[in-house]
């Protein structure tokens, strides 16, 4: 079975890309590969004027660690370790020795400068999430990826989340989201439609009723 089939995509620095589809669509795929995650069979993968396709799996794995930041639906925090250690954790696993006031410049980030000490257990749900998008950003990334970063996150909590995404991204950063939820997609610069593999549709700056109305529109009619 082909995951992904044909896809040619540009996304430009500092732009927010949602990607949305049916379950089998090939969003993880495409989110995989494009982080090097996952290997194509076939094509390449470029992050700026890096193949990823053609390193080794310890240059790409050093290169994910400096160039590539993750935030996913589950926090992935380790329970023992403080906010202020969690974030300070991918710098360590490099081989740095994290500076405190780098670590709490971006906590001050997502509003937790003053939760550094605390525990996983004595935040709530999107403290978690803000900890944990920290971790993403305290090696200043080219690319932010977010496998459905508010999907364990209440409506106003997940809005909190997607607010902080969307100033970052004014500020510079690059984002690529995979979600369900067109009140997050909408959140976006643009959003890419898959369907069987292949990129269906573009919208670009749509709102909320717009995507939901595409993707009702791509479960009604085939592709």
């Amino acid at each position: 079975m082909t995951a992904l089939d044909g896809v040619s995509l540009d996304i430009p620095r500092g732009t927010f890309t949602a990607v949305m589809g049916p379950s089998g669509s090939g969003k993880s795929t495409l989110l995989q590969c494009t982080a090097g995650l996952d290997r194509p069979t076939g094509g390449q993968v470029f992050l700026g004027d890096t193949e990823l396709t053609g390193l080794s799996e310890r240059r790409l794995t050093l290169l994910r660690r400096s160039r590539i930041g993750f935030v996913f639906q589950a926090f992935n925090l380790l329970p023992s370790l403080t906010a202020e250690q969690n974030v300070a954790l991918p710098l360590r696993l490099a081989g740095r020795r994290p500076g405190r006031a780098e670590v709490l410049d971006v906590l001050e980030r997502v509003g937790l400068r003053e939760r550094a000490g605390h525990r996983p257990a004595e935040l709530s749900g999107g403290q978690q999430q803000r900890v944990a998008l920290a971790r993403a950003l305290v090696t200043r990334p080219d690319v932010l990826f977010g496998d459905e970063p508010t999907g364990a996150l209440d409506s106003t909590t997940g809005q909190e989340v997607l607010s902080m995404m969307r100033t970052m991204v004014d500020d510079g950063q690059t984002v690529i989201m995979v979600t369900h939820d067109p009140v997050a997609a909408a959140c976006a610069d643009r959003v890419l439609f898959l369907a069987d593999g292949r990129v269906r549709d573009e919208l670009y700056a749509p709102d909320a009723e717009q995507i939901a109305a595409r993707m009702t529109r791509m479960a009604a009619v085939p592709c």
